[in-house]
C-alpha cells in the first residue's frame, strides 16, 4: 500500500510544501533557487552596497558564472561601520583592484552550505576556506551560530545561512572581511 493511497492525493500535496524549506528571503525579498547570485542580490534592500560594489569592481560576470561560488554577502549596515570614507575611496576607479581583493575575499570556490561548513571543521575548531583573492576565511560555530573571521581579525556572524542559488549559496553576513 502507497503513502498515496494511505493519505490521498491532497495530503500528499498539503505536506509537500512543508517537506521542503523554501530559500529564506533576504533584504525583504525572495530569494529564487532558479536565479544566479547576481540576480537574486539586485533584489535585497540589505546588499545595495554590495551590488554598487559588484558593479564598480566589474565583477558580475564572473559572479554570473557557471560557479559554484559560495558567498559571505555582508549587508549594507556592515559596510557602514567600515571607517568613515573606505566604502567611497574603495568604489573610485583607481582603487579597483582592491576593491576586487576585497570582494573576491568573501567568494570560496565551491557550493558549501552550513552543513558542509561544520563538516570541515578539524580538530581546532574551525574551517578553514581559501577564498578568490588568495586569502582566508575561518568560520567556527558557537551553538548553532556561524562565525567567520578574516586574517586581519574582523569578525562577523552568518545571520542568514544557506540561500541556494543557481550558481552556488550565499550566507548574509554582518561584517566585512577585509584582507590582508
Amino acid at each position: 500500500m502507497s503513502l498515496k493511497s494511505i493519505l490521498g492525493a491532497a495530503a500528499l500535496t498539503a505536506l509537500a510544501p512543508s517537506a521542503f524549506a523554501a530559500n529564506p528571503d533576504v533584504g525583504g525579498a525572495p530569494m529564487f533557487e532558479e536565479k544566479n547570485i547576481v540576480e537574486n542580490a539586485v533584489n535585497s534592500k540589505d546588499h545595495t552596497t554590495l551590488v554598487a560594489a559588484v558593479k564598480a569592481a566589474e565583477l558580475v560576470d564572473a559572479l554570473m558564472g557557471p560557479g559554484p561560488f559560495t558567498v559571505f554577502a555582508p549587508v549594507n549596515d556592515a559596510f557602514a561601520a567600515l571607517p568613515a570614507g573606505t566604502v567611497d575611496t574603495l568604489l573610485l576607479p583607481e582603487n579597483k583592484d582592491m576593491l576586487s581583493k576585497v570582494l573576491t575575499g568573501h567568494v570560496v570556490a565551491g557550493d558549501l552550505k552550513l552543513a558542509d561548513l561544520r563538516a570541515q571543521v578539524g580538530a581546532d575548531g574551525y574551517a578553514n576556506l581559501k577564498t578568490l583573492s588568495g586569502d582566508a576565511l575561518s568560520v567556527r560555530f558557537k551553538g548553532d551560530t556561524a562565525m567567520i573571521y578574516s586574517e586581519s581579525r574582523n569578525i562577523g556572524r552568518i545571520t542568514i545561512g544557506d540561500v541556494d542559488q543557481s550558481n552556488g549559496v550565499i550566507h548574509v553576513i554582518d561584517a566585512v572581511m577585509v584582507p590582508n
